[in-house]
């Protein structure tokens, strides 16, 4: 079956049917001058990059991360405000703040079967069927057919419906092209088509967790503070140098931020980054103590 998704970029609508169905096509999202100039800045790295190896992740696909480092293209895309509108509404009910998951491109080539139906929260070995711990968005750099391996969203698998060992609803093919996005839950059963054409599919997918969660790709090997300190504060913080209350993710005591600043202190005090419950339970325990 073809997919049948709103034909514009509604956010509200968009959120709806994520809740919903476990899933959503933004149409028109990104100018395609801007994907034009990502898909180019990736190309070399496409053709240097060995195919995978797996039958997860596929003997005809290539997969690399670090995008940020790739092309300046790439924060676009990780900071286009109508996505992480949709990722908050869907995220921020368990998080004190999101976080970048992954940026990762993926190329498949003629030939490759269809991937192994998966959810992506299953990464983590927490409870299922009541909290969501990522969304995915998918931004192809090609044109996304039935024929060459579109995503296969299998809509009304998240959620609780996630718990069903024998979930046997039908898939849908994710067809649409560069500029539209393809949002699922971390909970939503997917996963790539099979490639029976004779063009390469290529995307980016972009991913957002839970902000206290150990994300796929390790971003501070990917960044590092001397590449990090070139980032905008709010990309900065999205990759992980910010922290996440209470006290989680920090350095030496402090927000990781003051890996970025030009002079980094030898020596830190450490500081609170409590949830407000937090700190009026800490503050009533010194008054008592004052008594």
């Amino acid at each position: 079956m073809l997919a049948t998704a709103p034909q514009s970029p509604n956010t509200t609508a968009g959120a709806h049917q994520l809740v919903t169905e476990g899933w959503c096509i933004l149409r028109g999202l990104m100018p395609e001058t801007i994907m034009d100039a990502l898909a180019g800045d990736l190309r070399p790295v496409f053709e240097a990059t060995p195919f995978c190896t797996g039958d997860f992740y596929g003997g005809r696909t290539k997969r690399f991360g670090s995008l940020l480092k790739r092309s300046r293209h790439a924060a676009t895309l990780i900071q286009c405000p109508e996505i992480l509108a949709i990722v908050e509404d869907a995220l921020l009910p368990w998080c004190d703040t999101i976080q970048l998951n992954l940026a990762q491109a993926i190329a498949l080539h003629p030939g490759a079967p269809a991937q192994f139906p998966h959810r992506d929260q299953d990464m983590w070995q927490g409870i299922k069927g009541e909290v969501e711990y990522l969304v995915n968005v998918m931004w192809p750099l090609t044109p996304f057919t039935q024929e060459n391996g579109a995503t296969l969203i299998y809509p009304g698998s998240h959620g609780p419906e996630a718990l069903r060992a024998d979930w046997r609803g039908g898939a849908i093919s994710a067809e649409c092209r560069p500029g539209d996005a393809i949002v699922f839950l971390g909970s939503t059963l997917h996963g790539a088509g099979a490639n029976r054409s004779t063009d390469v599919r290529a995307a980016v997918v972009v991913s957002y967790c839970l902000g206290w969660l150990k994300p796929y790709e390790n971003q501070w090997l990917a960044y590092p503070p001397a590449v990090a300190r070139a980032f905008a504060p709010e990309l900065a913080g999205l990759i992980g140098y910010r922290q996440h209350r209470p006290n989680l993710g920090n350095y030496e005591g402090v927000c990781p931020s003051v890996l970025l600043q030009d002079a980094v202190p030898a020596h830190l005090g450490a500081v609170d980054a409590l949830r407000p419950e937090q700190v009026e339970a800490v503050a009533q325990h010194r008054r008592e103590q004052e008594r």
